[in-house]
């Protein structure tokens, strides 16, 4: 008999000893089907050197493992991994682990399923459900249930359309081969820059020791193709290679380009995958099959067999942090993960993070600049529009000068983008009448008219309600008046002032699979749109050869607050949706509207002096000793209670230990003093650079207690400060 140190996938659990027989042969990284009073939890087996347990049980009371599942074992560098990420962010291994294993049917042995898909056959009674599911599946296939879902009916709607003929069953292997892709398929002719860049990033991939690189380059200037190289030498060494994007409507998008290098898709991993996909992902990938993975930030923890180089697109985007779960952020587990598995990363982002820039300026990165865009492409000309010398007009959000531009670009037949980050039509409904203003009710946030779907929807929890005929607060009909432009509202704008320009909406409402991501890029690179109205989705990686004009309708936006990353994350919006313009033959332009056109971001913008602006922002970060010179951890304290989380943050405050170089605000309401019903109280810890504020926070918390309805979430290296 031997003993098994099993991690469950119960975040509750430390690890637990269990026995392993012959039949079961175990070793650390198996993983295994192991019980629990009644139940049955997937687990992997662990060093307990690594993880301690917190009591030993005798061998006489241990109970034997009930299976090992025949599947690659995960190996050391990604229990590495989760056992740093979870002692970094301070979270439950368990949690972590949970990332790194999907559900139990990627665990079971090849087989095949059932899945349904449309004959074409026209149902015999043909019912509004119905057609609306014929219309919504189109060529899609899955099972009934995800069928059910894309068609937003009920499964039974489903399966009288079974019966009816008018879908059939088809047997689907789902562990078939993925085809590999061909690094000498269409070989790309690179400028010199590039060329330097590809040759020190392919040398790296040679020597298989980790080396982090960031890849600094203009928009437009081919770093994607220059990455693309790095994993042309990876699987020319028959390695894998894993490309992090930050949204998944890029995803679609970057599969087509990729494929159109190497001559196959790679594999994409994203939350719209159905069951079937996953598991073949999963499976593939833990095999070593699948030499090329591209996904969002989860696919940073699957169990790769034979990883050879990570790649983190628009590494700046704040998209890489999570927010809820493990607080963890891509871009920064990435970097480690590459150095556990000895191999190279590169950082690839036109407006490069502040903490990435100064890594870069210590050395601990190197540093790859794309100084110009690729081919004939120029960078596009910016010009400031003060909105207080040169005002829309009365009701109207979009100022005569870009007006002027936008008839000029719509005559040449040439396609322009309006940016504004903010969904639906309005960001507040208020009564004319008595003043009432409409607030979601399980948060501390004003409801957002979303008028193409005639709705009230809040953006936190996502509560969302009809519009009323009449205020709730003093019955007046028809007294509903709608404050400040969204997207929805400039459309409706852009419309009545072009009513036969043809328009599109691309926010994560309207892009919100790869699927309508694809379907938007090809109807821009046909031409069939004259106008785009969107938000920072489109800021992201898109290339569209005739968009020569951008808008931006509030540059403001993003500069109010007390986020110590606003004029950082403010600069890098804007300068990435200006990225949009120009990137073909035609000459781009660039109209910022703003009210503050001397403001530091502002003329930095116009003026293209980016290494000034960060210059600046860098020295003010380390006279303040923030990030990345000092460090931060947020507290949170919520409960269905305000009183209960205020107490609970007041017991928090008054236990903070007096530290050298550690000093702790708060508690105080959080911004958003209320999120999904639950009352929210903050408090900040910041600590000198050297400072170990985790072992400082964790014996901190662990030597308190507070009631079972309270909830205490730690985020180290905050990003959202509501």
């Amino acid at each position: 008999m031997a003993r098994a140190h099993v991690l469950l996938l119960n975040p509750a659990l430390g690890p637990l000893d269990y026995r392993a027989d012959r039949e079961h042969a175990v070793a650390p990284g198996s993983i295994v089907l192991a019980p629990l009073g009644p139940r049955q939890l997937v687990g992997v087996v662990w060093e307990e050197e690594s993880l301690p347990s917190d009591n030993q049980v005798g061998d006489n009371r241990l109970r034997p493992l009930l299976s090992v599942y025949d599947v690659p074992p995960i190996a050391a560098p990604l229990r590495r991994l989760i056992e740093w990420t979870a002692d970094y962010y301070l979270a439950p291994p368990a949690a972590v682990l949970r990332m790194a294993l999907p559900s139990s049917s990627a665990l079971d042995g090849t087989r095949s399923i059932t899945e349904y898909r449309l004959t074409g056959v026209a149902p015999d009674r043909m019912t509004p459900q119905r057609e609306q599911a014929l219309d919504r599946i189109g060529a899609r296939q899955g099972l009934i249930r995800e069928l059910a879902t894309i068609a937003e009916v009920s499964e039974a709607v489903i399966r009288g359309l079974v019966k009816s003929g008018a879908i059939e069953a088809v047997t689907v292997s789902i562990d078939s081969p993925w085809p590999a892709p061909d690094p000498d398929h269409a070989a790309p002719d690179l400028s010199d820059e590039q060329q330097l860049a590809t040759g020190m990033l392919v040398d790296a991939v040679d020597a298989k020791a980790f080396h982090p690189f960031l890849l600094d380059g203009v928009t437009g200037s081919g770093k994607t193709e220059v990455y693309f190289e790095a994993i042309a030498a990876a699987l020319r060494q028959d390695r894998q290679s894993l490309v992090l994007l930050p949204e998944i409507a890029l995803t679609e998008p970057f599969l087509k380009r990729f494929e159109a290098r190497f001559g196959e898709r790679p594999v994409a991993w994203h939350s719209e995958l159905r069951q079937s996909q996953r598991r073949r992902a999963w499976r593939s990938i833990s095999s070593g099959d699948a030499k090329v993975v591209v996904g969002a930030r989860s696919a940073l923890f699957l169990p790769y067999r034979n990883l050879g180089l990570i790649v983190v697109d628009e590494a700046h985007e704040t998209s890489f942090k999570q927010e809820d779960g493990v607080l963890y952020h891509a871009r920064d587990v990435a970097v480690m993960r590459a150095k556990l598995e000895d191999i190279p990363v590169v950082l690839a982002s036109a407006t490069p993070a502040i903490e990435t820039r100064q890594q870069a300026a210590i050395g601990r990165y190197t540093e790859l600049k794309l100084t110009a865009r690729h081919g004939v492409a120029e960078m596009p000309e910016i010009i400031a529009i003060d909105l207080l010398a040169d005002p829309p007009p009365r009701g109207r959000w979009i100022a005569p000068t870009l007006i002027r531009a936008l008839a000029e670009t719509l005559a040449r037949g040439e396609q322009s983008l309006m940016f504004l980050n903010r969904r639906g039509f309005a960001p507040l409904t208020l009564c004319r009448h008595c003043g009432h203003r409409f607030q979601c009710p399980n948060c501390t946030s004003w409801m957002v008219e979303h008028r193409l779907v005639a709705r009230l929807q809040c953006h936190h929890c996502g509560h969302t309600m009809a519009p009323p005929r009449a205020c709730p607060e003093c019955k007046t009909e028809d007294s509903l008046v709608a404050c400040g432009p969204g997207v929805e509202r400039i459309a409706d704008e852009v419309t009545a002032l072009f009513p036969d320009a043809r328009m599109a909406i691309a926010t994560s409402d309207t892009l919100s699979t790869p699927a309508r991501a694809a379907e938007f890029v090809e109807r821009m690179e046909a031409g069939a749109i004259d106008v785009v109205v969107g938000t920072q989705l489109v800021t992201k990686g898109y290339h569209f050869p005739n968009l020569t004009l951008v808008g931006v309708i509030d540059a403001d936006l993003g500069l109010s607050g007390g986020d110590l990353r606003a004029a950082e994350r403010s600069f890098q919006q804007i300068a990435q949706v200006a990225g949009r313009a120009g990137r073909g033959e035609k000459p781009g332009h660039v109209y910022v509207q703003t009210h503050e056109p001397t403001a530091p971001v502002i003329q930095a913008l116009l003026s293209g002096d980016a290494a000034s602006f960060y210059a600046a922002e860098t020295e003010a970060r380390r006279m303040a000793h923030a990030p990345p010179f000092g460090r931060y951890a947020a507290i949170i304290v919520s409960s269905e209670h305000a009183d209960e989380a205020a107490e609970t943050a007041r017991l928090i405050g008054r236990s903070a230990p007096e530290v050298d170089g550690m000093h702790v605000f708060g508690p105080a309401p959080a911004p958003l003093a209320m999120l999904r019903g639950r009352h929210r109280q903050r408090l900040l810890v910041h600590a000198r650079r050297t400072l170990d504020v985790q072992e400082v926070i964790r014996g901190w918390l662990g030597a308190l207690t507070w009631p079972r309805g309270v909830r205490v979430a730690v985020d180290v290296d905050p990003y959202n400060f509501l």
